[in-house]
């Protein structure tokens, strides 16, 4: 009887899953330290909330029998409660706020970076996990917090890297919207929902896309049905009209936006908030060119009760076939007011900007802006002899109290296989002490960056054993600050 066979599983991730490389992660902790700084001096404290929270407590899906995870990754705890990942950091927020409320200063000013997880259709670029990054003011109803929240989306995007003709906050009030839907009797709940979700997709879709979803619905190119509002073709019309009404300067928007309105005391609501938010981002210099008055901008999410926004890239790279690529929206927010209030009772204003990490970051590489290239060098230590991996060990130790990246190589391999490794890591030197040196007292060092551009215009081999124009012997008390010459060369 033959033995039974092992079971390997396969080695795949989880569909809609990504694995993030080393300089994609750089890039992104570069990204979350630069925003982190200025929430700091914003006067925002941190706060860390768990992955996983009561299912009822994040509000937006709740399990139920026949799918218990319907949005969100769900699983019932052996106390029979239902827990969810977290779909984002907002929800835990307010659920925190609830609970800590007698204890904390208001307004509670708190920032949080961190990942999220939605069980969603993925697609190219549209992932299941993903990183954010928040910062929120809970206890202000004064359209003045939304205006600094603004501000400070627009100071993010300076810390990122971006000039001030590179990206754009767009401001809206979802009342303005509920006015105009009052105005042509389309103001119910699930109306209204279906409503700011096609107007959502209006960058994406375009007006038809958004016509359809508007009206009796939109099948996609899968083959899936989105039913629609089902709004008559003057309610239509009316919508369109309202999401055109974007272009010059905030209060020529303002302007606009009065007629569509009508008599809705919300819609006026909405309005007057944007006149004040006008006159903060002016009174503290944030131009026209750096936030604009949008009304195409309404945001997905239904916990959103007043000013919205998003910040939009304006720069673009170009893919390797000359086309350019177009970022769109990497961030956005707005006020919530009702949020806490579900756990309370008790209506607590709020207003938070956040911004979606592994998209920003991914832009700013392609833009040259962030990721590989800002890394420190890094200096590998060869094991020249393999009885002294402690002497290479105290090496790489001195080199990363002098503040480099160091490691000392701890495989197997002979010297060419070491700098094959080395070469592929992307090390700017390498470190060598054999006998020879060793007996010298004398380091041998090799700049792995030169001797790649060399190498590629040498044709003569022995001319390039003879010379070995990227290497050098120094003597051994003054190594590490040879290591620091090369490492000079190299960096802009």
């Amino acid at each position: 009887m033959s033995a039974k066979k092992a079971f390997r599983p396969k080695a795949r991730r989880p569909r809609g899953f990504e694995d993030r490389s080393g300089d994609v992660l750089r890039a992104e902790h570069q990204l979350i330290s630069a925003a982190s700084k200025i929430y700091d001096d914003w006067g925002f404290e941190p706060l860390q909330t768990p992955a996983f929270e009561y299912a009822e407590a994040l509000g937006k899906f709740l399990p139920d029998e026949e799918r218990p995870n319907e949005g969100v990754f769900a699983l019932e705890d052996d106390d029979g409660q239902w827990l969810s990942l977290r779909y984002d950091h907002t929800a835990p927020l307010a659920r925190f706020v609830a609970e800590h409320y007698q204890d904390l200063n208001k307004p509670y000013r708190r920032y949080q970076a961190g990942d999220v997880w939605r069980n969603e259709k993925p697609g190219p670029g549209r992932f299941r996990q993903f990183v954010q990054c928040d910062a929120d003011t809970v206890g202000s109803a004064s359209a003045a917090a939304d205006a600094e929240m603004i501000a400070l989306a627009a100071e993010v995007m300076r810390a990122a890297g971006l000039t001030d003709e590179e990206y754009l906050i767009r401001v809206n009030d979802r009342r303005i919207l509920d006015g105009v839907l009052e105005s042509i009797g389309a103001a119910d709940p699930a109306r209204r929902m279906r409503v700011l979700r096609a107007a959502d997709k209006l960058d994406r879709l375009g007006r038809e896309g958004v016509a359809l979803l508007l009206g009796e619905g939109r099948k996609d190119e899968s083959g899936d049905f989105t039913e629609g509002a089902k709004l008559d073709s003057a309610g239509i019309d009316t919508v369109l009209n309202f999401l055109d009404a974007t272009g010059g300067g905030r209060q020529d928007v303002i302007a606009r936006l009065e007629p569509l309105v009508g008599g809705s005391e919300t819609g006026k609501a909405g309005l007057a908030a944007l006149a004040e938010i006008d006159a903060v981002l002016r009174a503290i210099g944030v131009g026209d060119d750096r936030a604009a008055f949008d009304p195409s901008v309404v945001r997905g999410l239904g916990y959103y009760t007043g000013p919205v926004y998003e910040a939009e890239l304006l720069a673009t790279a170009h893919y390797d076939d000359g086309q350019p690529i177009q970022f769109g929206s990497v961030g956005g927010g707005g006020r919530y007011d009702d949020l806490v209030a579900r756990f309370t009772g008790q209506a607590v204003p709020a207003t938070g900007f956040s911004f979606g990490v592994s998209r920003f970051a991914a832009a700013l590489r392609a833009l040259g802006r962030a990721g590989g290239d800002q890394e420190r060098p890094l200096v590998i230590v060869v094991a020249s002899e393999k009885d002294r991996s402690a002497d290479y060990l105290a090496m790489a130790a001195q080199l990363r109290a002098a503040g480099y990246r160091a490691e000392a190589f701890v495989g197997g391999g002979n010297m060419g296989k070491q700098m094959k490794y080395a070469d592929r890591r992307g090390a700017s030197v390498a470190v060598i002490v054999g006998s020879n040196e060793r007996e010298a007292g004398e380091v041998t060092l090799k700049d792995l960056k030169l001797g790649a551009k060399l190498a590629a215009n040498i044709e003569d081999n022995k001319a390039w054993r003879e010379d070995q124009p990227a290497q050098m012997t120094v003597p051994g008390e003054r190594w590490i600050e040879a290591v620091g010459e090369i490492v000079a060369r190299h960096q802009h």
